[in-house]
């Protein structure tokens, strides 16, 4: 590093009182401040010098200079306007960082690797706002961006849902959708008095691996997704029962049924007990 290290608390406490900085709870501001769990995400990006860092949240920039030390590029998206004069200090060292002032689920992504990652693969890097952590991640990986790794800070049940595999009572319509789009590996438990302030949740750093291709091939994704969501609707509920009352658009009970048989699933099972390959079946059985 060729700056003094944001990640210690002294030097985060100072920063905050200079620019009489006060958290907004609303945006899920905690500041980490444990240089050990820092070097576990960051080294968990597998970054390089030709490769891209898109950070989502920067905060006080923390994480974002270790970006800049590794990356050729680094963006980092910030929605707190009160928080772009800090970024101007605490970045002025680094000329491969550009501070975006946007809200990440409404800004142009695209547009922004289009403009600073021409060429480069690029890795998500970020500590997520928890209250927007689902929506976030859904539309890094359902813009089909090119990306290599998103390596996030998420609540610990949130990462738990994401690995989880079918049967457990963890797995769901998110581990579905996650491990569709990448492979999943929990990084690192996070204790609360790694942040400041400290959050009233436990945390986890989870990767997820983009993959190249989606975890199963389907002709309609959209009916498979729509499959999936229906079979959770309620989950003490029979496959045959949800689908029958909750597929989106309806379907006859007699073509679940028949689907069912082609795909070789036992309508009596529960959503959460069929893979990604099973749900796959169905949706080409239904197709």
């Amino acid at each position: 590093m060729t700056t003094k290290r944001l990640v210690s608390p002294s030097v985060t406490r100072d920063v905050v009182n200079r620019f009489d900085f006060h958290f907004k709870k609303s945006l899920g501001q905690n500041f980490l401040i444990d240089g050990n769990i820092l070097d576990k995400i960051v080294s968990a990006a597998d970054l390089d010098p030709s490769a891209g860092a898109l950070e989502i949240g920067p905060g006080i920039g923390t994480l974002t200079q270790e970006l800049c030390e590794e990356a050729r590029q680094v963006v980092a998206v910030e929605k707190d306007n009160r928080l772009l004069d800090v970024l101007a200090e605490t970045l002025a060292d680094y000329d491969n960082v550009h501070v975006h002032h946007a809200d990440v689920l409404e800004a142009d992504l695209h547009a922004l690797f289009e403009r600073w990652f021409q060429g480069m693969q690029v890795s998500v890097v970020a500590n997520l706002p928890y209250y927007v952590t689902t929506p976030i991640v859904m539309k890094l990986l359902e813009e089909q961006l090119p990306l290599r790794n998103i390596v996030v800070m998420v609540q610990r049940e949130v990462a738990d849902r994401m690995a989880a595999k079918p049967g457990g009572k963890d797995y769901g319509t998110l581990s579905i959708a996650v491990q569709y789009y990448t492979q999943p590996e929990i990084v690192c438990r996070v204790p609360e008095s790694a942040f400041m302030p400290q959050p009233n949740v436990e945390s986890t750093v989870i990767k997820l691996k983009v993959r190249e291709q989606p975890a199963v091939q389907v002709p309609n994704p959209e009916l498979y997704f729509a499959l999936v969501k229906a079979s959770f609707a309620q989950r003490r509920k029979t496959l045959l029962n949800n689908l029958q009352n909750n597929l989106q658009p309806k379907r006859a009970k007699e073509d679940i049924l028949a689907a069912l048989e082609r795909a070789g699933i036992d309508p009596t099972r529960r959503g959460e007990t069929l893979s990604l390959e099973e749900y796959a079946q169905l949706a080409i059985a239904l197709g």
